[in-house]
């Protein structure tokens, strides 16, 4: 799945800890998913939340002063952190003070029932099939006022047939000219529009489960929850969503807005489910909408706001299906392509090559997935990086075979750290060029009471990235709750490398999750690789606790000199960590205010020797409002940091190695989230390596209707260095139009003053002229992939042209009650219908 933040175009990196990926970040989500999501540096934020939530650090050579912040911990977080957890924990618990108007916690129950024939699917109601279902209408509000009825009715009806299971949804609305409907690019982020998510646990093991999400114009976005994980704040996830975005689903939908709301209807085969239990079915079933000039979040089980969609074990419970066909997940995904490339300083040549991918259910709750010569021209270019640190950069994976259910294959070892690292497989780490794939295979889903992930790929030479093979295993075994224990197993072997011939990795992890909210993560691995097989080792652990009023994190880990992951992301070794992030969300009765919110912050990285290496600690204040706008202010964040290592700033100009002091003061606003433009800014200044920066971000959004899109980025940064004065500009434009849901057309170009070569672009024509099955006609100039590497280096770049085209099918099975091949649905009869209103 392509999953890409409608917004962005270039990425600024401004942090130092970029272990911890970011200091003090301010969300710019909804105010809705305010409270539910941990704004803390250390747990969950991508490269791209980072980039654009920073409030940075910027210091210089003051080594004369350092000794005089030793006793910081005493003197400013200590007795700060103690206040704040005395006034939360004596705080009135607003959450179980209910009126009689507030819904409680109970199992809620649904029925479907069995038709003789699919419904029409044309987005309304008027079948009168629909209403042989006793409609779901007992929604509650999880923002703003939690437990409350919604403001605005919604209905749900469930049938079904032989081989799909069909949802009628029915979204009252008393305004209907306000209802917000934008977006028609398939696996795009629906946070600026209405939209509602449907959830199905199918194996009723109330830890993971299916989403599909759909707006007012009938756009889809779906995605897994995996092992019940939040994963709003995953290590991946570029669209905001509820779950992990990257699995791509076989469904139909369409919707309409009508004279007193909107109207959906959702076709789901069982084989998309990759369900095969005939009778006596119980599913876990949820279900979400999100208002969007309201910011109201509504759900029928699970409506707690420290709950939310992602607990599974909360949902409630579908009966009725039972004696359906079998629903076993059977796909083949052929692909060709045809263009031609140019790298720098070569000459045009031409490209045809072909491959595909199949996708089998081993069982109903095991999935094989194999891929051969794999290609990746339509995956979505990376954001333009320009760091202003000298650690390892995070970019999110965006290539599908690697997103589908990447959430069985993590393993955190603190923050952003990751024992596995999908990026490094595939694409130079350093230069950012693809490596071919020659083939790969991929087992996930449970086996038994065990959660199984296995993998396997092999990669051919490409210029200076020797032939490889990686095999990567994971198990987690569930324990109470939504706690686990796991393990880890990564061999890398390298074909023509002598110097480096193979790396492993393994490591054991377990989660407990507590009552009251409280979770403790414990994680212990190593490494092996030639010459480096002592002192190679990652411990630790992370506490957390949220609440309606306090959401608490902290970390405390240790890193050997010679852990070496060359399959995972380590920005740091050789490192001791603490980190502690408290974060007070207040809800005041003021006019047009949803949310406060202070939080203080405090990491310290020493060497295994004690040393110090990264001091950070600041606070940060926010207002939140009801329209999705808010203002927060950082007053001063200190950083201290070692260089040990010259930094490559800007081409020829080099930061010295030293112990360096910096003071930063950060102020940022975001607008209204319901309007068709809107926009969120920041500025920094302060001191940076013994000299000042001065940084200006602005990022806008301007949507004057569902076929247009516009996005555009501009960080300016002003260095005033003794090693020189600059300017740095990194900026982007991206633009989107939609002939309808099925055919879109995207260009982003991209500058960065930085780089030799300024400008880069990637256009890109979308045709999804039958389920899972695309046409592409692509062009890209400059660089479709980042490097990870830390440095701001001068990248190969190049240029291709390409027409890609994919047909995806299910084979017939050789018995009675098999698949049907996949065939158009009812949008895809004429061709002209392409070309009509999104609407």
């Amino acid at each position: 799945m392509n999953s890409v933040a409608t917004s962005m175009g270039v990425l600024v990196l401004h942090h130092f800890g970029s272990r911890k990926q970011g200091m003090l970040p301010v969300p710019t989500g909804s105010v809705a998913e305010l409270s539910n999501s941990h704004h803390s540096w250390s747990k969950t934020e991508t490269t791209e939340q980072s980039a654009r939530l920073t409030a940075s650090m910027d210091n210089g050579p003051q080594a004369s002063s350092i000794g005089q912040h030793v006793d910081w911990w005493q003197r400013r977080v200590k007795f700060p952190l103690i206040t704040v957890i005395l006034t939360a924990c004596l705080w009135p618990a607003r959450a179980g003070a209910r009126s009689p108007q507030t819904a409680t916690a109970t199992l809620m129950s649904a029925n479907a029932v069995r038709v003789a024939r699919p419904p029409k699917l044309d987005g309304t109601l008027d079948d009168p099939l629909w209403q042989q279902a006793k409609p779901i209408v007992d929604f509650f509000q999880k923002e703003p006022t939690e437990g409350k009825p919604s403001t605005e009715p919604s209905e749900v009806r469930i049938l079904y047939t032989q081989h799909e299971v069909y949802f009628g949804v029915y979204c009252y609305d008393s305004h209907p000219s306000q209802i917000v409907a934008s977006e028609l690019r398939r696996d795009v982020s629906q946070d600026l529009d209405d939209h509602f998510e449907i959830l199905i646990d199918s194996r009723h093991d109330r830890r993971n489960a299916y989403v599909f999400e759909f707006n007012p114009l009938g756009t889809q976005l779906d995605g897994l929850i995996s092992e019940e994980a939040n994963q709003q704040n995953s290590f991946n996830n570029l669209n905001g969503a509820d779950f992990d975005p990257g699995w791509d689903g076989i469904w139909t939908s369409d919707a309409r807005i009508t004279k007193d709301g909107w109207t959906a209807t959702i076709a789901i085969p069982f084989s998309t489910l990759n369900f095969t239990k005939s009778k006596n079915v119980v599913w876990g079933v949820n279900f979400k909408r999100f208002i969007r000039r309201k910011n109201e979040e509504d759900l029928w089980a699970a409506w707690r706001r420290t709950w939310g969609i992602t607990k599974v074990s909360e949902a409630g419970e579908l009966h009725g299906i039972t004696e359906i066909g079998s629903g076993r997940l059977f796909i083949v995904k052929p692909y060709g392509l045809a263009g031609a490339e140019r790298m720098t300083g070569q000459s045009w040549q031409g490209l045809h090559t072909g491959g595909g991918d199949i996708k089998y259910g081993l069982r109903s709750n095991l999935v094989l997935n194999l891929t051969a010569n794999t290609d990746f021209a339509d995956t979505e270019a990376d954001q333009q990086v320009f760091n202003l640190n000298p650690f390892k950069i995070s970019i999110p994976e965006k290539r599908p075979f690697f997103l589908e259910n990447q959430g069985i294959f993590d393993f955190s070892t603190g923050g952003t750290d990751r024992l596995f690292f999908s990026r490094q497989i595939g694409i130079d780490p350093n230069t950012g060029l693809e490596v071919p794939i020659n083939a790969g295979g991929k087992v996930t889903g449970s086996l038994g009471n065990f959660q199984l992930g296995l993998m396997d790929v092999e990669t051919r030479s490409s210029g200076i990235s020797p032939s490889a093979n990686y095999a990567v295993a994971r198990l987690t075994h569930p324990l109470f709750g939504s706690s686990y224990i796991g393990g880890m197993y990564i061999d890398k072997r390298s074909g023509d490398n002598k110097l480096d011939p193979y790396n492993q990795s393994a490591g054991l992890d377990m989660r407990l999750v507590l009552p009251k909210n409280f979770s403790l993560y414990f994680w212990g691995a190593g490494t092996r690789s030639l010459g480096l097989t002592k002192n190679a080792t990652d411990a630790g652990i992370s506490w957390t606790y949220f609440s309606n009023l306090l959401q608490w994190s902290a970390i405390i880990d240790k890193i050997a000199p010679n852990y070496n992951p060359e399959v995972g992301f380590v920005p740091h070794v050789d490192a001791k960590d603490l980190l502690i992030d408290p974060l007070l969300t207040p809800r005041p009765k003021l006019r047009g205010v949803r949310q406060l919110q202070f939080e203080c912050f405090a990491w310290r990285q020493t060497n295994t020797h004690d040393q110090l290496q990264i001091e950070q600690r600041g606070g940060r204040a926010g207002v939140y409002f009801n329209n999705g706008s808010y203002i927060t202010v950082i007053p001063d964040f200190l950083n201290v940091q070692r260089l040990n290592t010259p930094f490559n700033i800007y081409k020829n100009i080099s930061i010295p190695p030293g112990m360096y002091r910096y003071d930063n003061h950060h102020f940022e606003l975001g607008s209204p989230q319901d309007r068709p433009l809107t926009f969120m800014g920041y500025e920094e200044f302060g001191t940076y390596y013994g000299g000042k920066l001065n940084t200006i971000f602005v990022i806008g959004t301007y949507r004057p209707g569902p076929r247009w899109s516009f996005s555009t980025i501009e960080t300016w940064h002003q260095f005033h260095l003794p090693q020189g004065h600059f300017v740095v500009d990194v900026a982007s434009l991206q633009t989107n139009y939609s002939f309808s849901r099925f055919l879109t057309f995207t260009s982003l170009v991209q500058m960065n003053t930085s780089n030799n070569q300024a400008a880069s672009a990637n256009l890109r024509l979308r045709y999804n002229y039958r389920p899972d099955s695309d046409f592409y006609v692509i062009y890209n100039v400059g660089t479709q992939f980042e490097s990870l590497n830390g440095s701001n280096l001068q990248q190969v770049r190049d240029a291709r042209f390409a027409i890609k085209f994919t047909y995806s099918f299910q084979p017939r099975l050789g018995h009675s009650g098999g698949i049907s091949p996949i065939t158009p649905d009812s949008r895809t009869g004429r061709i002209a219908e392409v070309f009509m209103a999104g609407s």
